[in-house]
């Protein structure tokens, strides 16, 4: 075991957890956390500790730590003011707790805090206790199924790692993992990062089997030169998804009111970014659509890419998006050509993209996916349009004609033919090692119903993006970390 996980074991791994501040209020934080913990099924021991030893969700409590056997819990999570957290820290390593989450607020971002930060961290290190936070909304482990949250949500297991110097923002990478199914293996709001810092995290991240992919939203870097030094070796080895605010006169101020971080130079920070392969993206929703995105598809050989529609709109778009994005759409090569003619009616596209013309019949598309995937000349592949049968056969439901004339039968076979596209997109991208991303609007307007086609995009462990523009994005982002990689 490295001297990194042996530190951070205990905070995403640990045998039991005292939650301090439990009552039976259920609007305080220590109560949340401890319902939140029972609640998703966390596989530990858990200690809760009410100074009148009340019960809590109809379990009994501890009036003090001291109660607690020595040995059985690693972590502590920290709800109480924080004038009493630095007794409370003491009792706990008397039994034997390793590391603390704390999520008490008015420390280094208040005014008057500074001072009390430091002795928190002062007595940290002279307990051997590693604390995240102060400040901080919580922290999860899916392997565990661990909650240790003041709010929601709890996203489902997954390889995409979070740290985040906001909650807020850690909770809405969450939304999204539990929103489209690809989930988080681990995710902290670090708070304050008095102690441990947000490159402290990804250094334990980069070695974490269980982490494919680190997704990281920040203010203030803290020490630059720890920064560059993980994030290089991060980058050698997993990809690493940046988020930053704080980058304007206005979102400066606001990251220092915030987390008390010290926002750096924006052209500084985006040149390390290129020069480290760190996946840099402005909004939230795109970053993790990024990492979900490296999380569940083959990086590509190259930026050689291939659109394929249902409808020639969106393939117009999409096509001056791969452009402007620096991707390379190629001509359509003459020996896919020949066999797509010999598949569909002459009124198909004839090139990139490969729009069929609503001329395929039971069996075309996986055919076509299959083809254009195995292609030597095809490094990555988009495919839009996915959904659209089983939207009409929603509507067909919908009406007052259903299940009579052939309407049953016409819409049971469009939804399956749906889902049967979404699994063999998969599977060509599983076989052939390429990145095959799908978009669809259908993602979240067939949401309501449960359209088949997104539905089973997440069935295959990906994710369906919600436009070709959005897919595009992050295929460009695969493939500028994917060429960082070979040269190294």
């Amino acid at each position: 075991m490295s001297a990194v996980t042996e530190r951070f074991d205990p905070l995403f791994y640990p045998r039991g957890i005292v939650v301090t501040g439990v009552s039976q209020h259920p609007g305080k934080f220590g109560t949340v956390a401890y319902h939140n913990l029972i609640a998703c099924g966390y596989q530990g021991e858990l200690f809760p500790i009410n100074r009148e030893g009340v019960e809590s969700f109809g379990r009994p409590t501890y009036k003090s730590i001291s109660e607690i056997p020595r040995g059985r819990a690693d972590l502590v999570f920290l709800c109480t003011p924080n004038t009493v957290n630095e007794e409370l820290l003491r009792e706990c390593a008397k039994i034997g707790v390793r590391a603390a989450f704390v999520a008490s607020a008015g420390y280094g971002e208040a005014a008057d805090g500074a001072q009390m930060e430091k002795r928190l961290v002062a007595l940290g290190r002279e307990l051997g206790i590693a604390i995240a936070g102060p400040n901080g909304q919580g922290l999860i482990s899916t392997k565990l199924q661990m909650c240790a949250q003041i709010v929601a949500p709890y996203p489902p297991p997954g390889p995409i790692s979070v740290v985040s110097q906001s909650g807020n923002l850690a909770s809405s990478f969450m939304s999204y993992g539990a929103l489209t199914g690809v989930g988080m293996s681990k995710a902290i709001s670090c708070g304050n990062s008095a102690m441990l810092q947000l490159s402290d995290y990804l250094e334990y991240y980069a070695e974490d089997p269980e982490t494919a992919v680190s997704l990281a939203y920040l203010e203030g870097v803290g020490d630059g030169r720890r920064f560059v030094e993980v994030a290089r070796a991060h980058t050698a080895r997993k990809p690493l998804v940046v988020v930053r605010g704080g980058v304007t006169g206005a979102g400066k101020r606001a990251a220092s009111s915030h987390t008390g971080a010290l926002a750096s130079d924006d052209r500084i920070f985006s040149g390390i970014c290129r020069q480290l392969g760190i996946t840099r993206v402005e909004t939230v929703e795109e970053a993790y659509e990024a990492a979900a995105c490296f999380a569940s598809q083959p990086l590509p050989r190259g930026p050689r890419t291939l659109i394929f529609t249902v409808a020639g709109g969106w393939g117009v778009l999409t096509s001056d998006a791969c452009v402007n994005a620096g991707l390379e759409l190629i001509p359509l090569p003459d020996d896919l050509r020949t066999k797509i003619d010999t598949m569909v009616p002459a009124r198909w596209s004839r090139n990139n993209p490969i729009d069929l013309a609503g001329g395929e019949t039971r069996d075309t598309i996986p055919e076509v996916l299959e083809l254009i995937a195995a292609h030597p000349d095809v490094d990555a592949i988009v495919y839009l349009g996915i959904g659209i049968q089983a939207s009409q056969a929603q509507m067909f439901r919908r009406g007052q004609f259903w299940p009579d004339y052939g309407l049953e039968r016409i819409g049971t076979f469009h939804e399956s033919q749906d889902r049967r596209y979404a699994l063999a997109a998969a599977e060509a991208s599983r076989k052939h090692q390429k990145p095959i991303l799908i978009a669809s609007d259908l993602t979240y307007t067939g949401m309501s119903y449960g359209n088949t086609g997104p539905a089973g995009v997440r069935e295959s462990g990906r994710i369906t993006l919600p436009s070709g523009h959005r897919a595009i994005r992050a295929l460009a982002r695969m493939v500028a970390y994917a060429k960082y990689r070979a040269r190294r």
